[in-house]
């Protein structure tokens, strides 16, 4: 790996540690944004997303532990992928209640888990590119995790779906997860630019991740609604097409129910910016404010004390 000067230290929050966080889905709905199951399926597409890649996350900084020569870095690297296990079995429960409310998401998983596994997988370069093919994909989390804080910011911060009566297990879900993006939001750029820190990678890993993210976004609602059980499109076809998948996005933006597209797309200039730090963008305090408050949260807070003084139950 390359030797490049240290990595950035504009905002240093605290130790990052997984929340053994736990939700109760026996009373939520499938369709979990009343009256409106096109705004559910368009951010359901995250729960079918999330197991895989998080997994694949984990598995890669796996890989790249051994390089990390900065020991508070390697501290937080570890903190992250124990945040992001977690999100993938709580993404992954979610999954499985859709299946006990009749909607199957396996076929477009499966599509997910090959994207991850097989196309960006280990053995999809030979074995004299390997450490080349470690660096892009430290350099497609990187990108990825600027989304992932963006949404999260998002969401920890918009009350559109508050007010359009959303189910508060899922606004919690959502939150929580969220919240530990903005956590966690310089991690895996600062790990990119230790080991690597190359311009040109970057550029085109997020110009790569940004344009694989809008279409399979896109894909994954058209999916969702097809699979739902339920006729929601009485008298025409049950698959959207992409251009009724953009008014239906805006139309949810409209409502505060989704961010903007717009909003979305302007940030890829932000990140190709060669000044750009994650610090820059979102609260740690913010993100740490609603942790502090969050159901789940909470749970795992109290959890977390009890098995520390003894006093909770075996498992």
């Amino acid at each position: 790996m390359a030797d490049t000067p240290a990595f950035p230290d504009l905002e240093r929050h605290p130790d990052l540690k997984p929340r053994r966080v736990k939700f109760d889905w026996e009373n939520t709905p499938l369709h979990w944004v009343p009256e409106d199951p096109y705004a559910t399926h368009i951010i359901n597409v995250l729960h079918l997303l999330l197991p895989a890649g998080e997994r694949w996350f984990v598995h890669v900084y796996k890989q790249v532990l051994p390089y990390i020569r900065d020991e508070r870095l390697k501290a937080e690297v570890k903190g992250f992928m124990g945040q992001e296990g977690t999100h993938a079995v709580a993404h992954q429960n979610v999954l499985h209640h859709m299946k006990v409310q009749g909607l199957d998401p396996d076929p477009f998983v499966d599509q997910v888990e090959w994207l991850f596994e097989q196309l960006l997988g280990d053995g999809t370069m030979p074995p004299s590119a390997r450490k080349k093919w470690l660096r892009e994909r430290l350099a497609i989390i990187a990108a990825i995790e600027h989304f992932t804080a963006v949404l999260g910011k998002w969401i920890v911060d918009s009350r559109g779906l508050d007010e359009a009566g959303a189910d508060p297990v899922m606004l919690d879900l959502l939150r929580w997860h969220g919240a530990e993006e903005v956590e966690h939001r310089s991690v895996a750029y600062d790990l990119f630019m230790h080991l690597d820190g190359s311009y040109a990678r970057r550029v085109r890993a997020m110009l790569v991740t940004a344009t694989a993210f809008a279409w399979i976004w896109g894909r994954g609602a058209k999916f969702m609604v097809a699979a739902d059980p339920h006729d929601i499109r009485t008298g025409r076809p049950r698959r959207m097409t992409q251009r009724e998948f953009m008014a239906r996005f805006r139309a949810a933006h409209k409502r505060g129910r989704l961010p903007s597209m717009s909003s979305l797309v302007l940030e890829v200039p932000k990140y190709l910016k060669p000044s750009y730090h994650p610090s820059h963008h979102g609260s740690t305090q913010t993100a740490l404010d609603y942790l502090a408050i969050s159901p789940a949260a909470v749970y795992a807070a109290e959890l977390a004390a009890a098995r520390k003084d003894g006093t909770a139950e075996r498992a």
